[in-house]
Formats: structure tokens, sequence, C-alpha cells
């Protein structure tokens, strides 16, 4: 009777290959997504003026706010919430409030976001203030997002999720080469 050879079961090994193969596919098509991205906002970050980044719009605006909210003497009752949400809902103010520092005289409120920036500086003494409000294109937009740059949490944690995701990417590929005998030292070397 001849010696047939039957194919191999599926063991460890081969498991651990197809699963690769598999990881390495599906993550690759989400991180080449994150890839284009951070690819063209690096060119756009390089060269904002080819596509408009540098545009921006420039607000000002005045009014008044309750003085009792920010004229009194003891600085830790300064109703810095009230101020806040009164600036956001009248101006429709975005972003988070990157500063809000207190002088003898002055209060000046700073909030922050990709792409925008608004400054309130108000009197303490008749509650008056002045507010500039800068807004910038798309181009802007996805070169703050690409930076991290007054993005919040959310946004750090996404960086974070397709760096990890690259990681994953390159190690599986790693792995799938080391499992093609004839290429493994031509794939390790170049």
């Amino acid at each position: 009777m001849p010696n047939k050879k039957t194919p191999k079961s599926s063991g460890p090994k081969k498991e651990f290959a197809k699963f690769s193969r598999w990881l390495h596919i599906y993550l690759s098509m989400v991180s080449f997504a994150v890839v284009l991205f951070f690819s063209v906002t690096g060119l756009t970050l390089n060269h904002p003026s080819w596509l408009g980044g540098e545009e921006q719009i420039n607000t000002k605006d005045t009014g008044n706010l309750n003085v009792a909210w920010v004229n009194n003497p003891d600085t830790n009752k300064i109703a810095k919430l009230e101020v806040v949400e009164f600036l956001r809902k009248k101006h429709q103010l975005k972003g988070a409030v990157s500063e809000f520092r207190i002088d003898e005289t002055e209060i000046t409120v700073t909030l922050k976001g990709p792409a925008y920036a608004a400054d309130a500086f108000i009197d303490r003494e008749s509650g008056k203030y002045e507010l500039s409000e800068i807004k910038m294109g798309v181009v802007a937009l996805m070169n703050d997002l690409h930076k991290g740059r007054d993005s919040g949490k959310g946004w750090s944690w996404i960086i974070d999720i397709s760096a990890v995701f690259l990681i994953i990417v390159s190690l599986s590929g790693l792995i799938l080469l080391l499992f093609i005998k004839k290429k493994r030292i031509a794939g390790l070397i170049t």
C-alpha cells in the first residue's frame, strides 16, 4: 500500500498564523484611514496655504453681565460657572475653558477648541466685557486634530487607539512574514 501523506490537522501554529492574517487584514483597513488622515494633515501642516488653511474669522463684541458675579472682594466667591455659561449662551461660544484668570480689576476667560479660540475681558467693577472670538477653517480644524491641540480627552483616546492599531498591524505583519520560510530572512533584513 502506497504511503500517502495526510494533510496536517490545524495545529496551534497554523491557527496562530490564521488569526494573525485575519487581525492584520481587518486592522489594516481601519489603520489605512488613520494613515490617510495623518498624511494629508501632515501636508497641510507644512503647507497651510495650499487648501486655504490660513483663513480665519475674527469677531469682536461687548456686553454686560451680572456685576454681582464678578465684583466680590473674595476671589473664591466669584461665580465662575455663571460667567462662563452666560458667555456661552449669549454668544454661542464653543470649546473648553482653558483659563479663568482673576486680577484685581479684571477677569480673563479663555475658551479653546480645535480651530477655535475666544477671550473675554471682564471689568470686575462694572460687569462690562469685551469679547474676541477667532474661528478658523476646516484645514485648521484638521491640523489641530492632527496635533491633538485643544481637542479634549475623547480625541486623545482616538489618537492613542490609532497608535495601538498601527502597532498591532505592524507586529501582525511581522509575524506573517516569519511564517514564510523563503522570505523570512530577506524580509527581516530589508
